[in-house]
């Protein structure tokens, strides 16, 4: 009998111990939504075509197209979305069901919070900047990596890439930004920040808005598990205007984009886009 008490008292303290863990994780991911939310300008400069002068001409065709005139300026974006997750490849997909909540700030940073799954594979937690950080069936711990700097150049390779079709007022050119027309309907931005340079491929439609995302992404989603530049990509489609701001609500995406191995593992269709009011949700972790 002491025995079994022994073991029921060790049980209660690893799975209290775990709690403590989730909760830990859940409140890091709302300090950083909160930190990078601080960032948005509470009176944004107004969006004046003029403000185009000096870029290549398909540059200017794309914020045209993506910011209405007289549009507050935010760079920073709420972004809720549904969709898709994979954890296979394209022999089995294993695709899930997903709910996230993003809030993105480019060049500072992000925090994506989502859960996924059907049955006992549900999985929950978060990805930034800082760390990615995943559990199954909200207590156990089944992905935690960060703090190095390829994560951090993996991380900024993918909100500088979500920034160009999602928040196009934080790629305005700068002294960090600048932007190449690299033939036809396609455009380039590279931004720097931090000793990190990232460049962006933009194909746009006739009317300029991006329907196609790729560019090289420091990444060990390969069958080395090695840190490399690999091709990284995906489509854009059905576009919506949120305050002024016309983006796309369908995303799929992968590795490999271009490429005779590329994989769609991430759908995303997006319910909702905020800048005035970033307010992190209550569901979905944050």
């Amino acid at each position: 009998m002491n025995l079994l008490l022994l073991v029921l008292l060790v049980v209660l303290l690893v799975g209290a111990g775990l709690c403590l863990w989730r909760l830990s994780d859940l409140r890091a991911d709302r300090r950083e939504w909160l930190r990078l939310a601080a960032i948005q300008p509470a009176r944004p400069a107004l969006f004046d075509p003029a403000m185009l002068a000096g870029l290549p001409p398909v540059a200017q065709r794309y914020f045209r197209a993506t910011i209405a005139p007289g549009t507050p300026l935010y760079p920073v974006a709420a972004i809720r979305m549904t969709g898709q997750f994979s954890l296979g490849d394209a022999a089995s997909p294993n695709y899930l069901d997903m709910q996230a909540n993003q809030l993105l700030a480019a060049p500072e940073g992000f925090v994506w919070a989502m859960r996924a799954g059907h049955g006992a594979m549900r999985i929950s937690g978060s990805d930034s900047a800082k760390w990615t950080r995943f559990w199954l069936l909200a207590v156990l711990p089944v992905a935690r990596m960060g703090g190095s700097e390829d994560h951090r150049r993996s991380a900024f390779g993918r909100y500088v890439a979500e920034a160009a079709f999602w928040t196009p007022a934080a790629l305005l050119p700068g002294p960090d930004t600048m932007w190449q027309d690299t033939g036809g309907n396609s455009t380039r931005v590279t931004l720097r920040r931090d000793r990190m340079e990232q460049s962006v491929d933009l194909m746009l439609d006739d009317s300029g808005r991006p329907v196609q995302v790729s560019f090289m992404r420091w990444s060990d989603a390969n069958p080395d598990k090695r840190f490399r530049l690999q091709p990284f990509g995906g489509t854009l489609s059905d576009f919506r205007t949120f305050e002024g701001f016309t983006l796309p609500t369908r995303v799929e995406a992968g590795n490999f984009f271009g490429t005779k191995d590329y994989f769609t593992f991430f759908k995303a269709d997006v319910s909702e886009i905020r800048f005035a009011d970033l307010t992190p949700h209550r569901r979905v972790g944050i």
